[in-house]
């Protein structure tokens, strides 16, 4: 089973994603490391990327996971077509959409950035809320809220739609 923890920048896609692996005993990839460097720049200037932008990234994150099985990968895939092309090039996979209220996600992102742990700034924040396009009743997936949960509490229900999935 390939499986997809999306949502917005700040809801913990790859705290999520890297414990839901570990959980399964699945092999993890942070679509993070799959930007090129340009991405990567234009996103820590508070920049958001076009589609574009895009298509090179998911391409090769695709192209990662298409001959893989039994994989959680954290990425934004926030809209539908981004969505279709990971399909396209990684075949068919699940969709976990991490969900919250734009203020709580504002929230952890102004505490991660105040780190420095992470490119991506509360700047972003509102066009990936923009952006975001929810699953499709025909994806296959489903959306947890995460804003009163703690990461293994997400990390059940997950591994709950997950093995849903997998009968």
């Amino acid at each position: 089973m390939r499986v997809v923890v999306m949502g917005v920048t700040g809801s913990g896609k790859s705290s999520v994603g890297a414990a839901l692996a570990a959980d399964l005993g699945y092999e993890f990839a942070d679509a993070n490391d799959f930007h090129p460097p340009a991405n990567v720049a234009a996103m820590a200037q508070g920049i958001a990327l076009t589609d574009d932008d895009r298509w090179r990234w998911l391409d090769a994150l695709g192209a990662w996971m298409e001959p893989r099985k039994d994989i959680v990968v954290a990425c934004s895939a926030l809209r539908r077509a981004y969505r279709d092309r990971l399909r396209k090039v990684g075949g068919p996979m699940l969709f976990l959409h991490l969900t919250a209220p734009r203020t709580v996600i504002e929230e952890r992102v102004r505490s991660r950035s105040a780190t420095g742990n992470h490119f991506a700034g509360v700047e972003l924040v509102w066009t990936q809320f923009a952006a975001l396009e929810v699953l499709g009743f025909d994806e296959v997936g489903g959306s947890i809220d995460v804003s009163r949960l703690s990461v293994g509490q997400v990390v059940a229900e997950a591994a709950d739609i997950v093995a849903l999935q997998d009968d």
